[in-house]
């Protein structure tokens, strides 16, 4: 059957939508390309198969593990528009209460992964790094070309995800805590066969939980000393000037809310103003004031040292875990 004839005739006899309907073909088949005005006015969706992009209207998402990672970034598509819910999909074996939080905003939630898959153009494995391996593999035969693959699984490299699959088109992203309230900081690497395009979706992505980095799968030990461990740092930090605040004489609530949003600030200025942030420091320490005083105080605690320690033995250890 010729595809137009082929495509009309499963429009005509679908139990879904016409929109569910996608046909791949090359850009030199000028049938296609003839037909392409009466395609559309049955909704049926034609996209080139040598590019393999889909128009982000018409993107499906599956997540293959439904725990809090999974749900930020599926939130964080949803809440910003970027998709529909009933474009997103993960699938919930026995946990009655992760069943009803993706269901409670609308996403697809199946039964096995299997479904997931076939579902699904991009695929994000958000397991535990312990299990990822399994659950690629069991996955391995339904993981065609077509599809773009993503892992959020901490440590896992990938030459190993690309090895476990049988596909190269593959990015690996490091996300970090703060995506459950879409003030994320992911890093990525592209795999072997993963385009730019592929990587500007990614970040697209992603980017409804945050803020995306690309860099060297090289680098991500030492990502994960910072943007992936760094939230616990500035947790200690805010507790710790909390703490001195009571000290100074304030109420605990008052003292809390004044540091974290004091730090919340600083890390806007940051981020907005462009300016280095010793200038920023130098900004608010007049000569012989109250905050050169606390600074201080801070130089002969060694705190840059400390943290800067804190990212490297954090690097360090995840180079070790990697390794093991």
């Amino acid at each position: 059957m010729d595809p137009l004839g082929f495509v009309s005739e499963i429009s005509g006899n679908w139990s879904k939508p016409p929109s569910h309907i996608v046909t791949f073909a090359s850009e030199e088949t000028k049938l296609i390309q003839r037909s392409f005005k009466e395609a559309m006015t049955t909704q049926v969706r034609y996209f080139p198969m040598e590019k393999h992009q889909i128009p982000m209207e018409y993107l499906t998402v599956g997540f293959i593990g439904a725990g809090k990672m999974a749900e930020s970034i599926a939130r964080g598509m949803v809440a910003s528009g970027l998709l529909p819910p009933h474009h997103i999909s993960t699938a919930v074996h026995s946990n009655l209460s992760r069943h009803e939080v993706f269901q409670s905003f609308g996403v697809n939630v199946f039964s096995s992964n299997e479904e997931v898959v076939e579902e699904s153009d991009v695929v994000i494995f958000s397991v535990k790094p312990q299990v990822v391996k399994k659950a690629i593999t069991e996955l391995r035969s339904k993981l065609t070309k077509d599809k773009l693959l993503v892992s959020v699984a901490a440590g896992i490299t990938l030459k190993d995800l690309q090895e476990w699959s049988g596909h190269d088109r593959f990015i690996r992203v490091m996300p970090n805590t703060p995506a459950a309230v879409g003030e994320g900081a992911s890093v990525m690497s592209l795999g072997t066969a993963a385009s730019e395009e592929d990587g500007a979706l990614v970040a697209k992505l992603f980017g409804s939980v945050g803020k995306m980095f690309k860099a060297d799968e090289k680098m991500f030990d030492a990502v994960t000393g910072l943007s992936g461990s760094g939230p616990a740092y500035v947790f200690l930090a805010i507790e710790a000037l909390a703490d001195g605040g009571v000290a100074a004489g304030l109420p605990r609530e008052l003292a809390l809310g004044l540091a974290s949003q004091t730090v919340l600030g600083a890390a806007t200025m940051v981020s907005k103003t462009g300016k280095h942030p010793g200038v920023l420091k130098d900004d608010v320490t007049s000569p012989g004031g109250t905050t050169i005083a606390g600074v201080h105080e801070l130089e002969k605690g060694s705190f840059r040292a400390t943290l800067m320690n804190a990212v490297v033995a954090a690097a360090n250890r995840s180079r070790e875990l990697s390794q093991s």
